[in-house]
């Protein structure tokens, strides 16, 4: 299976509303340096049937929209990873913003296969680089990409990395 998947440049995404300025230390659990990369997730959506009509016209830009509402209360994902000395990690909670993705894709859903179990075939063609997965310092936390297949009307899917 073949396809091409045509991508915005990457967009950040700010909290709707003005956020708390604060810095918070993560857990020994979550400064495991075993942990510091980021983690690709696929998801695949279907519409509700009978629904179509009540998608907004502007799907992507209302996932954007969304994105920047759920950003005001959980705001420390909008920020920034630091390092402190001793090796902590600390979020600052700086609302610099989330990385989000447009993308369409010339492939259909039922391509991937039936049933629909990962490891999809040519998924790296359906992702955006996230560049360096292990350079997480200074970097947005999340880096979300909504793809539109072929067959859009009622299969749009989502792609997360993240922290």
């Amino acid at each position: 299976m073949s396809f091409k998947a045509r991508r915005s440049e990457p967009q950040l995404v700010l909290p709707a509303r003005p956020t708390p300025r604060e810095a918070k230390a993560l857990s020994d659990i979550d400064d495991q340096h075993l942990l510091r990369y980021y983690e690709t997730v696929v998801g695949f959506f279907r519409t509700c049937p009978g629904r179509t009509g009540s998608r907004p016209a502007d799907l992507k830009g209302a996932i954007r929209a969304a994105l920047a509402e759920a950003l005001v209360y959980y705001y420390p994902v909008a920020g920034r990873l630091r390092e402190e000395a001793g090796g902590k990690l600390v979020v600052d909670c700086t609302a610099e913003g989330v990385a989000f993705v447009e993308a369409d894709a010339d492939v259909r859903l039922e391509d991937f296969g039936e049933p629909l179990l990962p490891p999809y075939p040519c998924v790296e063609e359906l992702l955006c680089d996230a560049g360096d997965t292990r350079d997480i310092i200074g970097r947005p936390l999340l880096l979300m990409q909504v793809s539109f297949l072929s067959n859009f009307v009622p299969f749009p899917s989502l792609s997360f990395s993240f922290v």
